[in-house]
């Protein structure tokens, strides 16, 4: 049961936070972390380590105008051939800066789409990465459609080099809320990319919602979540839209006063999570649903369920490598941040340099910080024994920060001396949970709505 009038009071309808798929937030990120060390930090990565790999492909044919992801438009594929000749050289610098024996734990394309590149395109792109790294014994190997721009002989490529999880953007069928958020894509081309990927035995399907859109309404997200049902995915993303126009110039195309206000963007993700879990879905964390047996769901039970820019995931890798323009790696020391600009990003690798240009060193704080979050995000519950026991210099300022966080929200917090719990009915409450072991004190105009 959720505590409604509780929830009120403790601001869940104003906070602004972050998503907090990195602590700290990118947002934090600062040019004191370059290229040098990214070299280092790839450097030191163990020999026989298992890594993750994240290529970004920021080309799309059109500009959703609900977009907040770093993408540019083309009408033709001439500035996304010359990007994938930089990735190329930029894998070799890559690799060439790691140990000999690496081995791929997941494979990621997103983007911008992925499946803009032409199939002889994407095989040069992928024999380049399969040459250079070998694979693990649990690989999975993903990638982001749009039904709208993925043809069948390029869906067919992806497939053969081994593709075993597509994770397909859907957003809401209802013809009135696509037309007002730029993106038009009907259920039956879904249904045929979903169909075709299937006979190629595609052995997992994700599908990407959102709720909080323009004209959005419980009957509308209602009919959308039955025709995404009806497609049999193994996994649903769930995400609040983050209409966030100071930092998504497209985001002025939607028109402000066709959204949804906060209280209906709670109904609107109650109303889905009710759909979700009647259906067989397991909430994962607080935005995400997997089908039993799945692996996100296995991860959960087990206790090895985590967080990082993808949102949630079983991947165990302790380093996750971004190529591409703005792509993000995270090392145990901390995070790399490429030139987001394609640009600035081309013209590093090109003259023989790692990209990286922003980032942020993890200190021992960060470290006890990121864990506590990561932990109240995946399972809404701190272990407060292991993290003192991980971090004994900071175990007086664990006990002190966590007995302040449970005194300002006392009826949805619980705290003893082994563990801090979020109380049933008060889940909503994550992000600002979080928000408040922040030590960077988040700024409310950099984020969006914490529902």
């Amino acid at each position: 049961m959720t505590h409604l009038k509780q929830l009120r009071r403790y601001g869940i309808f104003d906070a602004k936070v972050p998503r907090y798929t990195s602590y700290p937030p990118a947002n934090h990120f600062s040019d004191q972390v370059g290229p040098t060390d990214q070299a280092d930090w790839l450097h030191a990565v163990h020999d026989g380590a298992s890594v993750s790999l994240y290529l970004h492909i920021p080309f799309c044919k059109r500009l959703c105008w609900f977009c907040a992801c770093r993408t540019q438009g083309t009408s033709t594929l001439r500035p996304v051939e010359a990007y994938i000749e930089t990735l190329l050289k930029e894998i070799d610098l890559v690799r060439a800066n790691l140990p000999s024996r690496v081995s791929l734990s997941r494979l990621h394309l997103g983007g911008g789409t992925p499946t803009i590149l032409s199939p002889d395109l994407m095989a040069r792109l992928l024999d380049k990465v399969f040459g250079a790294f070998d694979v693990g014994s649990s690989f999975e190997f993903s990638v982001e459609i749009d039904p709208t721009e993925a043809s069948k002989p390029l869906l067919d490529t992806l497939l053969a080099y081994g593709m075993n999880r597509a994770s397909i953007g859907v957003q809401d069928f209802a013809p009135r809320v696509q037309q007002a958020i730029g993106r038009l894509q009907s259920f039956d081309q879904t249904s045929e990319v979903v169909q075709h990927l299937r006979s190629g035995k595609l052995d997992s399907l994700n599908m990407d919602l959102l709720y909080g859109l323009p004209y959005q309404t419980e009957e509308s997200l209602s009919l959308s979540l039955q025709e995404v049902l009806s497609l049999q995915p193994d996994r649903i993303a769930l995400y609040g839209y983050a209409h966030v126009p100071w930092m998504s110039k497209r985001q002025v195309l939607i028109d402000e006063s066709a959204l949804p206000n906060a209280e209906t963007r709670f109904a609107l993700s109650e109303l889905a999570q009710i759909l979700l879990t009647s259906d067989g879905f397991e909430p994962i964390g607080f935005d995400h649903f997997a089908r039993p047996g799945d692996g996100l769901s296995k991860a959960k039970e087990n206790g090895s369920l985590h967080r990082n820019f993808q949102g949630y995931t079983d991947d165990t890798a302790e380093v996750l490598i971004g190529l591409g323009a703005s792509a993000i790696s995270k090392f145990p020391q901390g995070y790399s941040q490429n030139q987001p600009a394609t640009a600035k990003y081309q013209a590093a690798i090109e003259a023989g340099t790692l990209a990286g240009s922003r980032g942020h060193a993890l200190s021992d704080a960060d470290r006890w910080i990121a864990s506590a979050i990561e932990q109240l995000m995946c399972g809404f519950a701190i272990d407060v024994v292991q993290l003192q026991a991980k971090f004994p210099a900071f175990a007086s300022m664990i006990s002190q920060t966590l007995a302040q966080l449970a005194a300002a929200f006392p009826d949805g917090v619980e705290l003893s001396d082994q563990r801090l719990f979020v109380k049933d009915g008060f889940e909503p409450l994550v992000r600002i949970l979080a928000g408040q072991l922040d030590m960077f004190q988040p700024a409310q105009a950099a984020h969006s709505s914490a529902i």
